[in-house]
């Protein structure tokens, strides 16, 4: 089963959605965008994946909603290995890559107000670069690349990624709250 989409990433990019772990059961390859799994005939339970080319944004949800599960080119034989809880997977798309620039403002308060910290490159730990424990309320990403932001030092909890342009508020990333202690580069790999 394939699903092609008019909403192609910028450079061609492929993942598969398997049922079962270590790649087999029904499979699912997606080329771009793809908002609703089921309506492509496939139920959304994911227990394995490939990614071949580009990094994804995955969404336990249709319509690009729930928790954000990142991934790079790679494999995955069992959810476990994007730490999710469970294998629900409901929607995905491409994140966007141009180059190589990375350049990020984040700002305490929302609509770019508050301390702002820009940021080149991987932070393990906001706080160290002067960003209170109350987290990020707005952030502005310019350049060619997209960022992942945890909840946790160290890379560690639940993700959200942003892309190119401009997010007044911790809700435009699909965030339940302010709360981001780490933030690295997408890199991706083709």
């Amino acid at each position: 089963m394939s699903q092609y989409s008019g909403k192609q990433a910028s450079i061609f990019s492929q993942i598969v959605f398997y049922e079962g772990k270590c790649f087999t059961g029904r499979k699912l390859e997606v080329f771009g965008d793809c908002d609703n799994f089921q309506d492509l005939g496939f139920m959304n339970r994911v227990n394995s994946i490939r990614v071949e080319t580009g990094a994804w944004v995955c969404f336990d949800h249709p319509d690009f909603n729930g928790q954000q599960y990142m991934l790079e080119k790679g494999e995955y034989p069992d959810f476990q290995r994007w730490n999710a809880h469970n294998d629900h997977m409901g929607s995905c798309k491409p994140i966007k890559m141009h180059g190589e620039q990375y350049r990020i403002e984040l700002f305490e308060g929302q609509n770019f107000t508050g301390q702002c910290v820009e940021l080149c490159d991987d932070c393990p730990f906001l706080q160290s670069t002067g960003i209170s424990q109350n987290g990020l309320n707005s952030v502005k990403v310019y350049g060619d690349g997209a960022w992942v932001m945890y909840e946790e030092p160290n890379y560690c909890g639940y993700v959200h990624v942003v892309e190119r342009g401009n997010y007044c508020s911790f809700k435009e990333w699909k965030a339940e709250n302010p709360n981001i202690q780490s933030i690295r580069k997408v890199v991706n790999y083709f």
